[in-house]
């Protein structure tokens, strides 16, 4: 699941009005979202021996078997695994997965283990004898070990109770999502609500346990938490877990009336019996445990924080640059957007935004159709597919996203879902923008086309959020082009868009690297003219309670712009955006050296596949 929250929020100054784009994704399908960090992720499946005797059916063959079977042992260790990404488990051969929610865990030991297990498995295929997807694969996997075996020893520094994307707001909406196509999916749809309490009381445990290493979260953030449950249970009966779930019991044809009105009355039981009160017991927890943290500050004034930052943002944002490497490369862009900026003559930028805020754009599907229709001329085509727009429940307005995208089972990738939040989408070239981010050529169109290459199922399992998150953002960036701005009115706003998430990044890397304090970080901004004490104040302890999450963003943003360069400069005359863009979206979701090898490979290994055929 995909969920983007996106806020604009005016900050006053002198001269002009500038808009602060927030945007903090968290890619990831449900099974991802309700584990405890990503180094406890493939740990059933790692201890799987790999290979098999023989060689009867080729390297490759034994390779896709052994890959299989890591991605069957995964998605069947819950259910909310195995519904999220498979439609049809079936044809995999799995008939189910335990009706829970999964555990949280900072046990290093078995991680280090598992990946031990799975490395010394890899060394058993010959992997020249590999075809190139296949080797892609097989590095991805190895990235990922050593990756796991990198940040198991930093489990406790993770927080599952982000304050942008945690359990406590993510979860409803796994809820409120996971599709009925039958009778037993309702049975173990309700066999899953009875366990939430289990779920929330591991979660429990694991926030006590950072307690315990003087790794609780601050107090304001602890305060935003048992806010957001608080409204959560505020719902009372009007909560959206009774309507979502009567409107999708209700296309059932094969439950009659009285079933359906029987299973209706059973959910509004396990919300009253179970739901309900695990959030009351979380709210409870976290407040015994608010005041124990011992740091209101960036990851590096915590003991090994610098360390474990770095790790993370090397895994964040899929590159091997130091953060000082990093640092210089925002400020280069930086640079560059605003020579670009400068270049452009006889409007301003205020002019500009004041045409953006009312393009007569506001009509989300309208505006997505449009974006298909857009995108044709610089990016590939890709498989017809639905789209269904759906509107957050206005309860819960205030506390989701302004916009997210529901990944899709990967067997299922026709159907496709965008929330929209109304009450946060500020003006008509918000709304596009954002769209473009979600949908088309972002999130959306960026799974749609991938699952369409066919690729090893077992990639779906891992998660590159500089990737994902950056090819939406590079999408959004593209999309001021496809407004109906003047060029120059659009480049004006892009480039302003990506030198503020720009800031944001360097905010990022200060705060949690330098060490910056609120009063640094103050200083920080008001030399970019951003001098609201209460906008930094809030942009502040949102990066404190998610660290590196901006750089997926930007960082994934200027790493695309930077494989564009190289892609333009080596094929000089002949360069196509549409050619690029097929290139890196073939390659998939993976770490961005292994974006660079395998977009020349793939596409190498095709031109030589066509000239054969022909």
């Amino acid at each position: 699941m995909s969920f983007s929250f996106v806020r604009y929020i005016k900050s006053t100054t002198e001269n002009n009005c500038i808009l602060i784009k927030k945007e903090l994704h968290s890619a990831v399908r449900g099974r991802r979202l309700l584990r405890a960090g990503a180094a406890a992720f493939l740990i059933p499946a790692l201890l799987l021996s790999g290979c098999r005797g023989g060689n009867a059916g080729g390297e490759d063959e034994r390779f896709r078997e052994y890959t299989r079977e890591v991605f069957c042992q995964e998605i069947s260790s819950d259910v909310v695994s195995l519904h999220y990404t498979l439609k049809e488990p079936e044809r995999f051969g799995i008939s189910g997965a335990p009706a829970v929610f999964g555990e949280f865990s900072a046990d290093s030991t078995q991680i280090k283990a598992a990946c031990e297990n799975m490395a010394t498995a890899l060394t058993g295929f010959s992997y020249n004898d590999l075809s190139i997807q296949n080797r892609l694969t097989y590095d991805i996997l190895e990235y990922y070990l050593e990756a796991a075996e990198e940040s198991a020893d930093y489990l406790l520094y993770e927080e599952p109770l982000g304050l942008v994307s945690g359990v406590q707001t993510q979860l409803p909406v796994i809820l409120s999502e996971y599709q009925f196509y039958d009778r037993e999916d309702v049975e173990e749809y309700l066999q899953l609500m009875q366990s939430t309490p289990d779920y929330i009381d591991s979660l429990i445990r694991f926030e006590r346990e950072k307690s315990e290493a003087g790794l609780f979260m601050a107090d304001y953030a602890a305060d935003t938490v048992i806010g957001q449950c608080s409204a959560f249970l505020a719902m009372g009966d009007g909560n959206y877990l009774y309507s979502t779930f009567a409107d999708r019991i209700a296309g059932l044809e094969e439950l009659t009336e009285k079933e359906k009105s029987d299973y209706i009355e059973d959910n509004a039981l396990m919300m009253e019996d179970y739901v309900y009160p695990a959030y009351q017991t979380l709210m409870a927890a976290v407040e015994e445990l608010k005041g124990t943290g011992q740091n209101d500050k960036g990851l590096c004034c915590l003991p090994e924080g610098t360390e474990y930052y770095e790790i993370l943002v090397r895994q964040s944002t899929g590159t091997d640059q130091t953060v000082r490497e990093l640092e210089d490369l925002t400020r280069r862009q930086i640079v560059e957007d605003l020579e670009s900026m400068e270049s452009i003559v006889g409007i301003t930028r205020g002019e500009a935004q004041e045409t953006a805020a009312s393009m007569g754009k506001s009509d989300a599907e309208l505006i997505l159709s449009e974006l298909q229709t857009g995108i044709s001329a610089a990016f590939p085509e890709y498989p017809e597919t639905e789209l269904e727009v759906k509107y957050v429940p206005e309860a819960m307005e205030e506390h989701l996203s302004p916009a997210f995208y529901m990944i899709p089972a990967i067997d299922n990738t026709q159907e496709n879902v965008i929330y929209i939040n109304q009450s946060q989408m500020g003006d008509d070239l918000t709304l596009f923008t954002t769209l473009a981010h979600e949908g088309f050529p972002g999130h959306l169109y960026q799974t749609v086309f991938f699952e369409a290459t066919d690729p090893d199922p077992v990639r779906s399992l891992f998660s590159f959020g500089g990737y994902v998150e950056g090819w939406a953002t590079y999408a959004e960036m593209c999309s001021y082009y496809l407004t109906p701005l003047s060029k120059e009115q659009a480049a004006l706003l892009q480039k302003n868009s990506s030198i503020i998430l720009a800031l944001y990044a360097l905010a990022d890397m200060g705060i949690h690297y330098e060490g910056w304090s609120r009063m640094d970080t103050v200083a920080f901004f008001s030399n970019y003219g951003i001098t609201d004490a209460d906008t930094v104040e809030r942009i502040y302890e949102l990066i404190i309670g998610s660290p590196a999450n901006y750089l997926k963003y930007y960082i994934g943003y200027v790493q695309f712009l930077e494989l564009k360069k190289d892609w333009a400069r080596e094929k000089k005359e002949d360069f196509s955006q549409k050619e690029f863009h097929e290139a890196v979206l073939t390659v998939g979701p993976a770490p961005f050296e292994l974006v660079e090898k395998y977009m020349w490979d793939i596409a190498e290994n095709d031109s030589e596949t066509d000239r054969e055929e022909e």
